[in-house]
């Protein structure tokens, strides 16, 4: 199977073989002669497949490296709780677009195209979920009444806290890792204590989670991973 989105143009000049080359866009293109069977187009593709993957893959790390947008190519590794899984494309008639099983992010063939669209609607009601579960853990724990949870699209503030204690959080915390996930949780929690970042806030912030700087750097270092 090829499952990879791809643009062919058929040559009327005297062209005698296929070629394909991917642009700077991460667009496959594929040259064949005029008359060529769509059998032997599908043989050539398949045959060429692992190279375009793994083409694609390098130019999506360049992309990301210069804070370009994700390419979603087979491979392509995504984090979830400090981990990262790779994509897997494959047929699932019948079952959610997006799954993780066995260790990789597994993709129905036909959602290539709202790939994005997909992964940022399993992330963030993954995130709802967690979020609530360690909110409300800490909150237990500190004694607070129940709060409101609310999930973001927001790139860097992952979470802040309303003047009537409404808890936000971004569902791209849901990729950093288990303890800078509760860190970000009891920072918002200190701020229905304190409105401000004195040393009394801190000072609570530190009595709930003692190695809180090292979460904090953490996401300090590592933020632009947590882009999509």
């Amino acid at each position: 199977m090829f499952d990879i989105p791809y643009t062919l143009i058929r040559s009327k000049k005297r062209r005698r073989t296929l070629s394909l080359r991917i642009d700077d866009d991460g667009r496959v293109i594929v040259h064949v002669p005029h008359r060529t069977p769509e059998s032997e187009i599908a043989s050539f593709l398949r045959a060429k497949k692992d190279w375009i993957e793994k083409n694609l893959r390098v130019l999506d790390r360049r992309s990301r490296e210069k804070g370009g947008p994700r390419r979603f190519v087979p491979g392509d590794t995504f984090l979830y709780l400090g981990n990262a899984y790779p994509l897997e494309v494959c047929e699932r008639d019948g079952r959610p677009a997006l799954a993780l099983l066995h260790g990789t992010f597994q993709m129905g063939a036909g959602s290539r195209e709202k790939a994005r669209e997909i992964f940022v609607k399993w992330y963030a009601g993954r995130a709802k979920e967690i979020m609530a579960e360690r909110v409300n853990h800490y909150r237990q724990q500190l004694k607070f009444p129940p709060v409101e949870i609310r999930i973001t699209s927001a790139k860097s503030r992952y979470g802040s806290c309303s003047a009537d204690n409404r808890l936000s959080f971004s569902w791209r915390l849901i990729m950093a890792p288990y303890p800078v996930i509760d860190y970000v949780i009891v920072h918002e929690l200190a701020h229905i204590r304190h409105k401000n970042h004195s040393k009394r806030f801190w000072g609570f912030v530190e009595s709930v989670m003692p190695d809180y700087r090292q979460q904090r750097h953490w996401l300090n270092e590592n933020n632009h991973l947590l882009m999509l």
